[in-house]
């Protein structure tokens, strides 16, 4: 156990180390080729925090445990939204760009809705698969072209920069982008491993190890990255990066770890009644709370750490038919969700008042 408690303490390490490298090159890369924080965090980093999501899915499909990657990605994606914007709006209120309003988040919720429907009938099949892999060629066009857009438009004094950065100095920080993103997938894989053994001692299934444990681990990256995102003040980049996380997750960690799995993805019946909803509740939830004011206030970070913190919890005690499960399920339905409702329409229809910051 000690050995695992360390291998756990390195992961986190790593983690912590690679944001920091990992936002640091990122963030020069964007001012150098003339784009905005908000197209790196939904591309760069967006996709490579998604590469422990990815080499979990695909290993636990080739190995046959094939309801911890469908648990994984579930798991991640109510995370991403509910821990990590929670997190890094404690640090500071995230500013929403329009074009995550208009676009990212309306993809996010189709994502999301079309893994429901493919998985209804049990099992995300090799043909399910293959049509989100498509989608994610489709949604990685739409940000090239959208990329070259940016770069084509007047940026003021970004040229200026442009111009004094070199050739060595844009290979240095491509050089960074790739050492934190190999930090963060060595991190993620000694916190996942460490995590799991602790998990499994405890007799939990794999795919409640997928949902809690390793989702936890695996988004661990985006964690760190958002967070040192929010505290270097690339509030932008914070909010990216976990949309762009959770489509890659979809249509990416999903699509290709169907495709590998000889037979598909079997979906069990408690993630498709219980955790798959919740994915898309989540997701839903992002478009009043980003309209209004156009930012994740404090004090919603604060109540999606809450809810991230009932979820793990809730998953947690059902797992392990725990007595206090009926008292826990009864105070969330009761009190905690319709309090929460009414909070967002005040919040909704008076802003300038729900906001404090």
């Amino acid at each position: 156990m000690g050995s695992q408690l360390m291998l756990f303490l390195l992961g986190l390490a790593a983690l912590i180390g690679g944001a920091e490298v990992l936002v640091r090159g990122a963030s020069r890369i964007a001012t150098a080729f003339g784009l905005s924080p908000l197209m790196v965090g939904l591309t760069v980093v967006a996709f490579g925090t998604s590469a422990p999501e990815l080499a979990v899915a695909t290993g636990a499909a080739l190995s046959g445990q094939t309801a911890m990657a469908l648990g994984n990605v579930v798991g991640s994606n109510i995370l991403n939204v509910l821990m990590i914007l929670g997190a890094a709006a404690l640090i500071a209120p995230l500013r929403v760009d329009r074009q995550l309003i208009r676009q990212e988040v309306p993809i996010m919720i189709g994502a999301s809705l079309l893994m429901l429907v493919l998985a209804l009938d049990g099992r995300i099949s090799r043909a399910d698969a293959a049509l989100l892999t498509l989608g994610l060629a489709w949604y990685t066009i739409f940000l090239v072209r959208r990329a070259r857009l940016e770069r084509n438009e007047p940026r003021g004094d970004d040229s200026s920069t442009v111009a004094r950065t070199g050739v060595g100095a844009r290979l240095l920080d491509l050089a960074m982008v790739l050492a934190g993103l190999a930090l963060l997938a060595n991190g993620a894989d000694w916190l996942v491993e460490a995590a799991s053994a602790f998990a499994r001692s405890f007799g939990i299934s794999d795919l409640v190890i997928g949902l809690t444990v390793v989702a936890l681990g695996t988004s661990a990256p985006e964690l760190a990255a958002s967070i040192v995102a929010a505290l270097r003040g690339e509030r932008d980049m914070a909010v990216g990066n976990v949309i762009g996380s959770n489509l890659f997750n979809i249509l990416g960690c999903i699509g290709i770890a169907g495709l590998l799995a000889p037979s598909g993805l079997p979906a069990p019946a408690s993630l498709l009644s219980f955790d798959l909803w919740v994915m898309i509740a989540v997701a839903v939830a992002c478009l009043p709370i980003f309209f209004t004011g156009r930012e994740v206030a404090r004090w919603e970070g604060a109540l999606f750490l809450a809810y991230a913190a009932a979820y793990v919890g809730y998953v947690l005690l059902a797992a392990t038919h725990h007595d206090a499960l009926p008292w826990f399920s009864n105070a969330m339905l009761s009190f905690v969700l319709p309090l929460t409702v009414v909070t967002l329409v005040v919040s909704v229809v008076a802003p300038g008042q729900a906001r404090g910051d």
